[in-house]
């Protein structure tokens, strides 16, 4: 059976750009070691070890609700970047879903039809943005905002510490139960506070909840302009998760699932069995995003068809 032209020019690009990916990533260490040898890079990471000096206010330690935050986040994370990698490559859904047009929300007109894929798209994104909704508050209501959030201009040339650091693969000294490094506190931040919101505003603009009669809204925010976003913002989260679970697992596993999942700072398997269960978990649903066991629980608000 003959290879389709595309399917060979995708498999042709990926021989060529993981190879390349390992070669940019060695010479970025051995670069990395020789600039930490200069005398001057030296005299700079003593004056910036990678950390900025947090208000004396500040909490410390990791509290049980963000362990189910972590779980959470990251299980609905997941599965929104499969069904939307699903919904940009499939061309025949194989159902559809259409919701009823009655109960407390009703739409004018005929409700749109839409792919069983986008179905559970729309309504992760919608348990995603409740489960941020509600870490949003906790954070700032526990106080624990400042270990997110840059409150001091010498994070960025602490974050630059920690990037050479990293790269010439002689870690930093992680002590994430109190306070952050500068690099992990400035990609939080972004995660949270800019990509997050750029997932949301992008991903409404897409949707069919978008007001369609609205036409200069629409053009002042064009649908192009959202994918144009949209896409990007999820190669960051992927790009995050991968670099997250790496140095996780890199600079004391037990120690950071602790800290993560059972709220505790010392290297007991706590923490490993909690990850490891949600791990199941996290595979269990993986497999069980299909039509076959989607269709019974897409009917409870609208009508499933082939």
């Amino acid at each position: 059976m003959a290879i389709p032209a595309q399917a060979r020019s995708r498999r042709f690009r990926l021989l060529w750009i993981l190879p390349a990916a390992v070669l940019l990533l060695a010479v970025a260490v051995l670069l990395a070691r020789f600039v930490r040898e200069l005398p001057a890079v030296q005299d700079f990471m003593t004056q910036y070890p990678g950390e900025s000096e947090l208000p004396p206010e500040s909490p410390v330690g990791l509290p049980a609700w963000l362990g189910w935050q972590h779980f959470l986040s990251a299980f609905f994370i997941l599965l929104i970047i499969r069904t939307g990698w699903q919904i940009r490559t499939e061309k025949r859904p194989a159902a559809f879903y259409t919701r009823n047009n009655r109960g407390l929300i009703r739409t004018k007109g005929a409700p749109h039809r839409i792919s069983l894929t986008l179905w559970l798209h729309l309504s992760l994104d919608a348990l995603w943005v409740l489960n941020g909704v509600v870490f949003i508050v906790l954070v700032f209501v526990s106080g624990h905002w400042v270990r997110l959030v840059p409150l001091h201009w010498d994070i960025f040339p602490n974050a630059v510490s920690v990037g050479i650091q990293y790269l010439s693969l002689q870690w930093p000294t992680e002590n994430g139960w109190v306070n952050y490094n500068a690099l992990q506190l400035l990609t939080y931040f972004i995660t949270v506070f800019i990509a997050a919101p750029l997932a949301i505003l992008t991903g409404i603009r897409m949707s069919p909840a978008w007001p369609t009669g609205r036409t200069r809204l629409s053009a002042a925010y064009p649908v192009e302009l959202a994918r144009r976003i949209h896409f990007p913002v999820m190669l960051w989260f992927v790009l995050f998760t991968v670099t997250h679970v790496t140095l996780v697992f890199a600079t004391g596993a037990l120690r950071n699932l602790n800290h993560m999942y059972a709220g505790r700072d010392d290297a007991s398997w706590w923490g490993f069995g909690i990850f490891a269960a949600s791990l199941l978990v996290m595979i269990a649903a993986w497999f069980l995003a299909r039509p076959l066991f989607l269709r019974p629980i897409a009917a409870l608000s609208g009508t499933v068809s082939r």
